[in-house]
């Protein structure tokens, strides 16, 4: 029984996180954005299996409090022991400070956060070694506050999971890593997105008072440390419970195992499928994914891709006419649903300018983007390349000098340009475009009377168009043709924005204020550039970079891909509605068409105007690889998984023919080996091209 007292420590916070959890899943299940309903079975798979492995994942994450309640004594403060231990930990503190360690290697946040953490121990292990009359009270303030700093983390968890799964609609994943690295942009997100005082007020207040309860029921185990042999017995338990815990969380993931998507997202640990995220941020095709022999497998590709043979997807692309030289400005909108706009439904009339637009353009009624990240889509329509597992391309470190728009563009003489109104470092963009021969115009090189407004993601939009008017006009007076990339910045979360553009507050964080913005700001451009010389002899391309949410009912819903795309070319390029399924990477082949560009082609986007095209689209997640083909879906997933969906198209009565984007994804009743096949086809070669180095720049 006395043993028993010693570990009150971990069973009461051990309790305290299962009613936070419970408690979580309670609220995830009953959230908008979980679109299902749940069976017995669910539930209680949910509630079960899920509690069961957030016990066992509490056992792993108290690894820390373990160290810390053993380490409690009072023999290491004995002379001479506590003043060697002393001057260890201010070496320790000093060889931190002169910036040499392996911390520094790593860089970013790393060597400040060990120098406080070493720092601070110093300090305690100072203040207890030299104050011994005091001791007692100040291990008791020490002990409450390390009680509090867990009980924070467990509540600052279940806020994150909260907020996580309002923003995707999933535990977290490969995102949640990301977010982890990019501190600066992530926390300041957070500052401009939710109302930090009051949220952050209560979480300390809650936690204070949950502190006390625990600390008045556990502090028995610093009134009365335990005895050397005691130690040993704790030891003895919560190592054996530890090793227990290292099987018992991977065997119980494999029971995420339900055909609703959300059972396995709510039955799933949250701080584990972070860990799994961290691990497997990039994922080997071989070994996951089904597979075909190697010949097979790009046999099949040369059958979708019309000039392809052999191991590899080069190719010469031919026209029948004389090449036209325009400047190319490649437009990619943050976050930008095809139904926040009128032709798709939409009646909130936010995107006014580019309803307008898209009636004077080529519009491709049916492009879905490859993936919900924007690296996602800049390497679409960048690489023109399928969305393989894992990472984008962009945040590898095999990124450079690959085969892309730029390399074409290159070779036909033009100036070529990223511009971005952020940190360009943020998402590895920097390091990807000047790695592919693009310059980089982004905040760094705004002077301070060109930003008028400006949060934590970069300038407004309309001051990245007052830039890119400028450095357009700087290029028309080269005499060379230029190719601009624009990303937009502005509509993504807080949302904010100059008050007095449109009728929504700039202060109001709404999506819809977002959006809206965005579209005056492209006005403001275009109003510009029309009055430019350059302006009549330049091509402008303009889609999104994903949509605003991808989260639904199965791994991969349809109508949460669909994006909006359009050229625009007074004079050149004749308003029209292109209708077939098309995919974000076919988009620049397919302006190179319009321009009738003769080039070595790696490309796996196509030119979708050619009658030798095939209507198909790749749509993914980090793990999901999916296809979209003869209205069916089929996915690959790892563990050589398949799936395919019917896709029934459900025409909403608000838009035309052209528009009808509602699906209902209903399991295929056989399977269309056919198109599974198909499917492997362009993820394992994709891969086998990236893994093998096959996709560089044609010399």
């Amino acid at each position: 029984m006395n043993l028993l007292k010693k570990f009150s420590p971990f069973y009461n916070l051990a309790l305290f996180y299962i009613i936070v959890s419970f408690v979580l899943r309670i609220v995830l299940m009953f959230h908008p954005i979980t679109q299902t309903s749940f069976v017995f079975i669910d539930s209680l798979k949910i509630f079960t299996i899920g509690i069961v492995s957030d016990l066992f994942v509490f056992v792993i994450a108290t690894g820390f409090l373990w160290l810390y309640l053993i380490f409690i004594s009072n023999s290491k403060y004995y002379k001479p022991y506590g003043y060697i231990i002393f001057v260890f930990f201010v070496a320790l503190f000093l060889y931190i400070a002169s910036g040499k360690t392996i911390l520094n290697e790593y860089g970013g946040a790393l060597p400040k956060i060990g120098l406080i953490f070493v720092g601070l121990k110093t300090l305690l292990f100072g203040l207890l070694l030299f104050l011994p009359k005091h001791r007692d009270k100040i291990r008791f303030w020490l002990f409450t506050f390390v009680m509090f700093l867990y009980v924070v983390l467990i509540l600052q968890n279940g806020i994150s999971e909260y907020f996580f799964w309002n923003e995707f609609g999933v535990k977290y994943n490969f995102i949640a890593v990301n977010y982890l690295v990019y501190t600066n942009e992530v926390i300041g997100n957070i500052m401009e997105s939710y109302p930090v005082i009051p949220l952050f007020s209560a979480l300390f207040l809650i936690a204070g008072t949950v502190t006390y309860f625990i600390v008045k029921r556990t502090r028995n185990y610093i009134d009365t440390i335990p005895t050397f042999p005691e130690k040993l017995k704790i030891s003895a338990i919560y190592l054996a419970l530890f090793a227990i815990a290292l099987y018992a969380v991977p065997s119980l993931a494999k029971k995420e195992n339900s055909q609703n998507v959300f059972t396995n997202e709510l039955q799933a640990n949250g701080m584990y499928r972070f860990y799994l995220a961290f691990m497997n941020s990039e994922l080997d095709y071989f070994k996951f994914y089904k597979t075909l022999p190697e010949n097979e497998a790009f046999a099949l590709l040369g059958k979708q891709i019309p000039s392809i043979s052999g191991v590899s997807t080069l190719r010469q692309i031919k026209s029948d006419s004389t090449e036209i030289t325009k400047n190319v400005v490649l437009i990619t909108i943050e976050s930008y649903s095809a139904d926040f706009m009128k032709m798709y439904g939409n009646d909130q009339k936010i995107t006014p300018f580019l309803d307008d637009l898209a009636q004077k353009s080529l519009l491709f009624t049916n492009l879905y983007a490859v993936g919900n990240r924007t690296v996602r889509g800049l390497e679409a329509v960048t690489l023109c390349f399928p969305p393989t597992a894992g990472e984008s391309v962009v945040k590898r470190e095999d990124n450079k000098n690959k085969f892309s728009t730029a390399s074409v563009f290159k070779q036909k003489e033009y100036n070529v340009k990223f511009l971005y109104g952020g940190d360009a470092f943020f998402d590895n963009m920097e390091d990807f475009f000047t790695g592919n021969g693009y310059d980089i115009i982004d905040k760094k090189t705004f002077a301070p009377e060109e930003i008028t407004f400006a949060n934590i993601w970069g300038v407004c939009d309309e001051d990245m168009a007052n830039k890119a008017i400028k450095t357009m006009n700087t290029e028309a007076k080269t005499g060379k043709p230029f190719f601009n990339h624009w990303m937009t910045v502005s509509n993504h979360r807080p949302f904010t924005y100059p008050n007095d553009k449109i009728d929504i507050p700039g202060d109001s964080k709404s999506r819809e204020g977002g959006v809206k913005y965005t579209d005056y700001a492209l006005r403001k451009f275009f109003a510009m550039a029309s009055k430019q010389p350059w302006f009549k002899n330049t091509v402008f391309v303009i889609l999104a970079d994903h949509c605003a949410s991808s989260a639904g009912k199965t791994e991969l819903p349809v109508d949460k891909y669909r994006i909006p795309a359009m050229i625009y070319s007074p004079g050149f390029i004749q308003p029209k509605k292109y209708t077939n399924v098309m995919s974000q990477i076919d988009v620049m082949p397919t302006l190179f068409g319009l321009l009738h560009f003769n080039y070595q082609s790696k490309f796996y986007g196509q030119d979708v105007l050619k009658s030798d095209y095939k209507p198909r689209a790749l749509i993914a997640t980090y793990q999901d690889l999916g296809l979209i083909k003869d209205n069916v879906l089929t996915i690959l997933s790892p563990k050589q998984a398949v799936k395919q969906f019917q896709l029934n198209l459900k025409p909403d009565q608000k838009t035309a023919p052209d528009f009808q984007i509602y699906y209902d994804q209903v399991p295929l009743k056989s399977e269309r080996t056919d198109l599974v096949n198909e499917a492997i086809s362009y993820y394992q070669t994709a891969s086998d091209i990236l893994k093998k180095k096959k996709y560089q720049q044609v010399k």
